[in-house]
């Protein structure tokens, strides 16, 4: 349900709500968050309420540091596993400058100006995200530890797959929270979990992903469980991956797919950083499914574009690089830019390579270019690259830690 700034105000006054969040991220995509009483609701939506941008990551210096959270009232949601006696309702934020103009690096608004822009060239993109992560057992003192939850596989069911009650339990959280998961089972890796949503609109799937983080981490600790999202949490056994499924659609009917995709061929090198963007990401990459190359193929796991069979008309591809450390919001405001000048530019998609690179020859693989190896590869493309100076705030790049 979509609600207006009344809407939220009578929600609030007449289901006891005692608190009220107001969420934003930092550039990393890390959740934040000022919790404010119901008194000063109205004031929050008229002059917003003040916090000290220099201590979020990548924000501001000291010198200009105030800044102001808006909240959107189309995305109020109860935040089901609090007290019941006096609820806590989240609404994501809009941040504005004390001259309230937004703020540059507001990561939520940046994506809102990328489908502004694919809108008025008469496109449709909607993303749709699966998101892995694991969960591990903790100590006596509650302290995460690496030994996982279970020891299944891929698609097992119970007593082998521990995790079949966690996840149904994150599903129906988030259906109480409005939120559709399409499809939840046991990872490949011991303890690894997946949990997929419904492709929607972009900001709502990038307000989804940080919703779905936030409950599986809130079900795990509510369990006795630590949930790792992290790319590689064990060496030996498959990564975590946030695979990317995005279709597009062009109003008049017109082909778009091929040179969107392609568009994104072109720019994912210097795009990675903001798509795997720690250093563990790099042991993801090349490992297992993890894509190491720049290609795509049809159905194939192995590529870094996957075009899966369709049913009826949904067509789609996924982008299988992206891991769950990557911000859901610059990741997908630099993919719709980089489809968008496929578009412009009217590029064209390669060929497909229809086999498994994983074990492809050398006499193959050679012939491909290769995603960045390092987090210090990834990110020196990114500040040498115009298309990203083009989009981000020109400092974007000057906060990851290489």
């Amino acid at each position: 349900m979509s609600y207006t700034k009344e809407e939220v105000i009578e929600f609030v006054q007449m289901e006891d709500v005692k608190f009220i969040r107001l969420a934003f991220c930092d550039i990393f995509g890390n959740q934040k968050n000022a919790a404010i009483i119901p008194d000063e609701l109205e004031r929050a939506f008229k002059e917003g309420i003040a916090f000290d941008g220099s201590s979020i990551a990548g924000f501001t210096d000291e010198a200009h540091s105030d800044l102001f959270l808006f909240p959107i009232p189309s995305t109020l949601t109860v935040l089901p596993w609090r007290s019941i006696s006096g609820k806590v309702v989240r609404m994501f934020c809009e941040i504005k400058k004390s001259d309230g103009t937004p703020f540059e690096k507001d990561c939520r608004n940046i994506l809102k100006k990328a489908v502004k822009e694919a809108e008025e060239k008469n496109l449709k993109v909607n993303f749709g995200s699966e998101c892995e992560f694991y969960l591990f057992q903790t100590d006596e003192k509650g302290k995460p530890t690496k030994i996982p939850f279970d020891n299944a596989g891929y698609m097992d069911v119970a007593p082998e797959d521990k995790g079949e009650n966690i996840r149904r339990e994150i599903c129906l959280t988030l259906e109480q929270m409005d939120l559709h998961p399409e499809n939840s089972h046991h990872e490949e890796g011991p303890g690894q979990n997946e949990i997929d949503f419904r492709y929607g609109q972009a900001l709502a799937a990038a307000d989804n992903t940080m919703n779905f983080i936030t409950v599986v981490k809130a079900v795990a600790v509510r369990n006795g469980l630590y949930a790792d999202f992290s790319p590689k949490p064990l060496p030996e056994e498959s990564g975590n991956g946030f695979h990317i499924n995005i279709s597009v659609q062009e109003n008049s009917g017109k082909e778009v797919q091929n040179a969107f995709m392609a568009g994104i061929m072109a720019h994912i090198k210097e795009i990675t950083a903001f798509l795997n963007p720690t250093e563990n990401s790099y042991e993801r990459l090349g490992s297992r499914k993890a894509p190491k190359y720049v290609s795509w193929a049809h159905e194939n796991r192995t590529q870094l574009i996957r075009v899966p069979s369709a049913i009826n008309s949904h067509k789609r591809f996924e982008v299988r690089s992206p891991d769950p450390m990557a911000n859901p919001y610059i990741a997908y405001s630099l993919l719709i830019y980089a489809g968008l000048d496929g578009i412009e530019k009217d590029m064209k998609l390669c060929e497909p390579i229809e086999m498994n690179l994983s074990t492809a020859s050398p006499e193959i693989t050679s012939k491909l270019e290769r995603l960045p190896e390092s987090l210090r590869e990834a990110v020196e493309l990114a500040k040498n690259s115009e298309f990203v100076k083009k989009h981000l705030s020109a400092d974007f790049t000057s906060f990851f830690k290489v």
